[in-house]
Formats: structure tokens, C-alpha cells, sequence
């Protein structure tokens, strides 16, 4: 049997991925998966063969999960739009008055100018943390 090379638990570089054994070690942004890859590759040397075809089936569930992610679409992110104080008002449940003169306090707020307007994701991120 063969003897498998000890995995290192700091992030491995790209050309890194695999020992001289050929045996994989870790993907890139330091995700380890060097030590599960091990264990796997000792159930396949060690499992007795009639336990084999669960462990492959096991395996191609995984590679099929990996496989769906990737060639999943990205998420599309929300188009943000800038709103006005009559607006932004509105849906805080404020004033006019009132947003004028705390909008210095809220993280969405933006300036054009002397024009005044609000992110309505923030806000919208906003009421969703007031909520909790």
C-alpha cells in the first residue's frame, strides 16, 4: 500500500495543488481540502470492495454539487437608485424635516451637489436591521 503524504494546514499556492504522488492537497484562496481528499483516497485504498460502488456514488454526488456551482449564473445584484428626500422620507416613515436634519447620521445618505439623495438599498437595509 501506498504511503500518502502528510497534509500541511497552511494555504497552498496554485501550483501547489497536488504532491509529487499526484495526490490533491488544496484548492487556491487557502480553502483546505487536502485532508478530506486523504481520507478518501485511504477509504478507496482500504474499503472492502463490495463498499466501493457506495463510495463512488458518494463521490459523483459531490462532483455533480461542485459542477452545479460552477456553471450556475452569478447572482444578479439590485440596481440601486438614488432617491429623493420627499422620497426616502416616505418609506423611513420620517419627515422631510426631520431626514434633512439627521441625514448626516445615516450611511446611505449622498450628495450631488447641495441636492440631497438616498440609496434606496440602504434603506431598504436599513429598515430590515431596525426590524431585528
Amino acid at each position: 500500500m501506498a504511503h500518502l503524504p502528510k497534509f500541511s494546514p497552511k494555504p497552498m499556492k496554485t501550483q501547489e495543488l497536488t504532491s509529487e504522488e499526484g495526490v490533491p492537497k488544496a484548492v487556491p484562496n487557502g480553502f483546505l481540502v487536502g485532508q478530506a481528499l486523504g481520507q478518501i483516497l485511504r477509504a478507496a485504498q482500504e474499503l472492502p470492495t463490495d463498499e466501493l460502488a457506495g463510495l463512488l456514488g458518494q463521490l459523483e454526488v459531490a462532483k455533480a454539487t461542485a459542477w452545479a456551482r460552477l456553471i450556475a449564473p452569478a447572482p444578479q445584484q439590485r440596481h440601486d437608485e438614488l432617491l429623493d428626500v420627499s422620497t426616502a422620507a416616505e418609506r423611513l416613515g420620517v419627515s422631510q424635516d426631520y431626514l434633512y436634519r439627521h441625514s448626516q447620521e445615516y450611511p446611505f445618505t449622498r450628495r450631488q451637489g447641495r441636492k440631497l439623495l438616498f440609496s434606496a438599498l440602504g434603506i431598504d437595509r436599513h429598515i430590515r436591521q431596525q426590524r431585528t
